[in-house]
């Protein structure tokens, strides 16, 4: 029933929006679904996440030029790093093909810090942690760190003294640029392989004003906050890594070789597929073996509409081989991928 589900889906999510054509040929652009990004063995049903991103006791002094710029000092890249693991596990939950997301409870302080990859994990290590904890693979937040850089200005501007009476003052401000950098593993013990490992990196803007320049720092109240909300969307985007995703893939079909073709492209232009295809599958025994080939091609084409991908690809392979049409070689080996990214999906 899933893969089913999946199927139809992709069926029902290949639209076709129309580009402009040139020549003999039209484009049209259309959705598809390909497998996700970072695969597991299909028997990975629970998940702990391990974090991993705190620095050694001896590397901690690379990491703290930034602390001062933060009202919230150390504590900015540890709930930084706890939000993109809580957001990881969020999404993973709504993944039917995992049954159980924990995070594991322990830290491991062997990391350089800086934003730098620790050495991986021993396999050793995986199956202990996967044994203690019954789970079947392990995904690290291997690497949080925020890096701050603040630009300085001063405008001229008046205050409120005493008797009410305006006088001249300097405004200090503050603009902080808030680099957040994450680096993430995916441990599968099964087939020994990590599965995935990947880097992200996000910017935050803040602004504050003050008398000074400690003042104009303590103003930027929402560095905090936004960093925590972009820490959040990194985790929960980590785990579309493991979803089917929708990607566009384009497809030229011939247009005017006869009069049929002519009216056939107005006939896809309004949805209608099966009398388009009536048209072209006449001209496949056209006399002029380039017409009959661009016709082949195009047969192959309404079949992979259909989502019939054997089909396609023999009205391809025919187009081809019989009239040597150079361009259904190549759409033979995009259908191909397509076969082979339906069998992925459907061991999903």
């Amino acid at each position: 029933m899933k893969h089913q589900l999946i199927y139809n889906t992709i069926l029902l999510s290949f639209f076709f929006i129309m580009v402009v054509g040139c020549g003999s040929k039209k484009s049209l652009k259309a959705e598809v679904i390909k497998p996700p990004l970072v695969s597991l063995d299909s028997s990975v049903k629970k998940i702990g996440i391990l974090n991993r991103s705190i620095p050694s006791d001896q590397n901690i002094g690379l990491d703290q030029v930034d602390k001062i710029l933060s009202i919230e000092g150390e504590k900015l890249d540890k709930e930084g790093a706890e939000q993109a693991i809580v957001a990881l596990k969020t999404a993973l939950l709504q993944n039917p093909r995992f049954t159980e997301v924990i995070i594991i409870p322990i830290t491991l302080k062997e990391n350089p810090g800086g934003g730098v990859f620790p050495s991986s994990l021993s396999w050793d290590q995986v199956d202990d942690l996967c044994t203690k904890n019954q789970v079947d693979a392990i995904f690290s937040l291997a690497v949080y760190d925020t890096d701050a850089k603040a630009a300085y200005t001063v405008n001229e501007t008046q205050v409120e003294g005493p008797l009410g009476i305006k006088i001249p003052a300097i405004e200090h401000i503050v603009d902080i640029e808030t680099k957040i950098k994450t680096g993430w593993r995916i441990y599968d013990p099964i087939k020994k392989r990590i599965s995935d490992q990947l880097t992200v990196n996000q910017k935050t803007k803040s602004k504050g004003k003050g008398i000074n320049p400690i003042k104009a720092i303590e103003a930027v109240t929402n560095r905090k906050q936004s960093v925590l909300q972009i820490s959040q969307k990194i985790g929960s985007d980590y785990a579309l890594r493991l979803l089917p995703y929708k990607d566009h893939v384009y497809r030229n079909y011939y247009v005017k070789a006869t009069p049929n073709f002519e009216i056939a492209k107005r006939k896809v232009e309004t949805g209608q597929w099966e009398g388009a295809a009536q048209l072209w599958e006449k001209e496949t025994s056209n006399l002029d073996p380039e017409i009959a080939g661009q016709a082949c091609f195009n047969m192959a084409f309404y079949n992979e509409i259909k989502g019939d991908y054997t089909k396609a690809i023999e009205w391809a392979t025919k187009s081809y081989t019989d009239y040597e049409n150079k361009n259904a070689l190549r759409y033979i080996d995009d259908l191909n991928e397509r076969i082979e990214n339906q069998k992925i999906l459907g061991k999903n």
